[in-house]
């Protein structure tokens, strides 16, 4: 059963794809970038009259730009990132960027409510930058957020999405650890379990279409 935290991560995850045209590191503006990048994803994610694949096209588009994927995989599998042959490894992020495209996109576009998204601070961590929001709902509690950016060469990007003190990337390793451990620690074992859920979402993706 899926917890409370992860329904709202649900909800907002797709903030993690999208945002207007990266601003150049040198100056940015952490609390801006956010602002911009979840303002674009309620719009955009919300818009009516396009097609689940113009939305998806739209979703990994941004999604490819302003987040650093392999940052984010390498974490997502740990040691076994390591191990796993070059080939895997393009396997992997191939796959995740499909689900994530998949999962999010299509929640997203369910959600009808009226949402709110402010920045309230941002402050460096390490040698990154943490930015603080939250989400407005009417008559609902808001959802806060922080979002972990990386300082490039030439812009930023997102590394982490914390939703109520959960972390996106942190859901996504423990669940794939629970995976592999599951396929005697077989990396091939996770890929072929991601190119199953894949298929299922495609597939119902394509009833819901043909239902409309």
């Amino acid at each position: 059963m899926m917890t409370r935290r992860f329904l709202l991560a649900a909800l907002v995850g797709s903030f993690l794809g999208l945002a207007f045209t990266p601003i150049a590191a040198a100056e940015a503006d952490p609390k801006v970038f956010v602002s911009q990048l979840a303002g674009t994803a309620m719009e955009t994610m919300t818009a009516k009259g396009i097609s689940d694949a113009e939305r998806n096209q739209r979703f990994r588009t941004q999604f490819t730009t302003d987040v650093d994927l392999p940052e984010i995989g390498k974490f997502v599998l740990g040691r076994h990132w390591r191990a796993a042959t070059p080939e895997q490894q393009q396997d992997f992020l191939k796959a995740f960027e499909e689900i994530v495209v998949l999962t999010w996109a299509t929640r997203f576009k369910d959600y009808g409510g009226d949402l709110r998204h402010v920045v309230t601070n941002a402050a460096t961590d390490g040698g990154g930058i943490v930015v603080e929001s939250k989400v407005e709902r009417d008559r609902q509690t808001p959802i806060n957020l922080q979002w972990k950016l990386k300082k490039g060469e030439a812009d930023l990007r997102v590394v982490d999405l914390v939703v109520e003190g959960a972390s996106m990337a942190i859901t996504y390793r423990n669940e794939y650890a629970a995976v592999i451990q599951a396929n005697g620690g077989k990396i091939d074992g996770l890929l072929g379990a991601m190119r199953t859920k894949i298929a299922e979402m495609q597939s119902a993706g394509k009833g819901a279409t043909k239902a409309n």
